[in-house]
């Protein structure tokens, strides 16, 4: 096929998801197909079926925030992101409630205490800050943990569901871009502070459901749509 026949089919299919994204149905004609359903398709955020959706975000925040990685990096849980998007890392902590194997440090992020003061040059955080309920004390915890000049890159969750793992029963909230910049703001200075929404509604859909990352249109998952926030992600620096 000559280039440029290739190239106007790239340019009409484009243009065709583009009406497809625009275009309002008359009232009635909406075809729910598989989504007409009361339970969704996965329970598990779709980690039962590859990848979760709202990794797809989360990773993009990362990498985008991947020259702050370096130094001495705290991450909560395991250390998968630190290790796949840092550079120049000299010291690697993990933080966990529980005693795990990865953890350096076992404490409730809402304790005070729970860690050393100005001992981090970043601290990564991602999809946690929902199961504390004191949210206010974690993110203060998190301040004083960094050194001058540190930065804490987190991510928190918009619209979702609690899944049903086994920290379903802990899940005290979801954040908007507005309630997730209001929180850091009550311990770093507001200029210092970057706050990133990412979701539209197809996203949305698909994450509440439960599908894959593998199975859904990734071309859709990168329009913005703030009304519909799937994941809010924070960078906030202490001065």
């Amino acid at each position: 096929m000559p280039a440029e026949r290739r190239s106007l089919k790239g340019f009409t299919s484009r243009l065709v998801r583009r009406l497809r994204r625009i275009h309002q149905p008359p009232l009635g004609s909406v075809d729910f197909g598989d989504l007409a359903r009361v339970k969704p398709v996965s329970r598990a955020f779709g980690y039962d079926r590859g990848t979760p959706v709202d990794r797809f975000y989360i990773e993009d925040f990362l990498s985008d925030s991947s020259g702050d990685i370096k130094g001495r990096v705290l991450e909560v849980g395991e250390p998968i992101y630190s290790a796949r998007f840092g550079s120049g890392i000299t010291t690697q902590d993990v933080l966990h409630v529980h005693e795990h194997p990865a953890a350096t440090i076992v404490a409730d992020l809402s304790r005070p205490g729970a860690l050393p003061e100005q001992a981090f040059d970043c601290i990564v955080i991602t999809q946690t800050l929902q199961f504390i309920y004191d949210i206010h004390a974690a993110t203060t915890q998190l301040y004083r943990a960094l050194r001058p000049g540190g930065v804490v890159l987190a991510t928190v969750p918009g619209i979702s569901s609690r899944g049903g793992g086994e920290w379903a029963d802990s899940w005290c909230w979801s954040l908007t871009e507005l309630s997730a910049r209001g929180l850091f703001g009550e311990c770093f200075s507001t200029d210092a502070i970057e706050t990133r929404v990412y979701g539209n509604v197809y996203a949305a859909t698909c994450f509440l459901q439960g599908l894959a990352l593998e199975e859904v249109d990734r071309e859709r998952l990168e329009e913005v749509d703030a009304t519909y926030p799937v994941v809010v992600a924070v960078r906030a620096q202490r001065r």
